[in-house]
């Protein structure tokens, strides 16, 4: 049980880093940011916006209380990232040979071994919000 936990935390670990380290590139309007979002048509509205959701999102994923919601929301944000390399984006983006697609894959997998290692805690809080 003990490696489990072990596990789960380096996933999150990595999810968070990921996130953290991509705000740079956002809030700084670094020209491969303001790229990426001007070919999907919401710069610069929606780079800043996601830079303070992916912030919120991270953070909720370092706190214990607020961990499984956190890798939920990474799960929703990434794929929408993933669906914008494969249908707008393309898998290089500025020429950076996959790099950023490689990264959005990397949290994907990462949340979703998470969330299926855990499915009780996501289970309970799909319950808790139901009621």
């Amino acid at each position: 049980m003990q490696s489990k936990k072990a596990i789960t935390s380096v996933l999150r670990i990595i999810v968070a880093f990921i996130l953290l380290q991509t705000l740079y590139f956002k809030f700084t309007a670094h020209p491969d940011s303001v790229h990426i979002f001007s070919a999907l048509g919401v710069e610069p509205w929606g780079r800043i916006t996601l830079g303070i959701i992916e912030l919120i999102v991270a953070i909720f994923i370092l706190l214990p209380q607020t961990k499984t919601i956190g890798m939920i929301s990474s799960l929703i944000i990434i794929v929408g990232a993933v669906i914008s390399h494969l249908l707008v984006l393309g898998i290089s983006v500025s020429n950076d040979n996959g790099k950023l697609f490689a990264l959005a894959l990397a949290v994907l997998i990462c949340s979703s071994i998470y969330l299926i290692w855990c499915k009780e805690e996501v289970i309970s809080l799909f319950k808790k919000a139901s009621v």
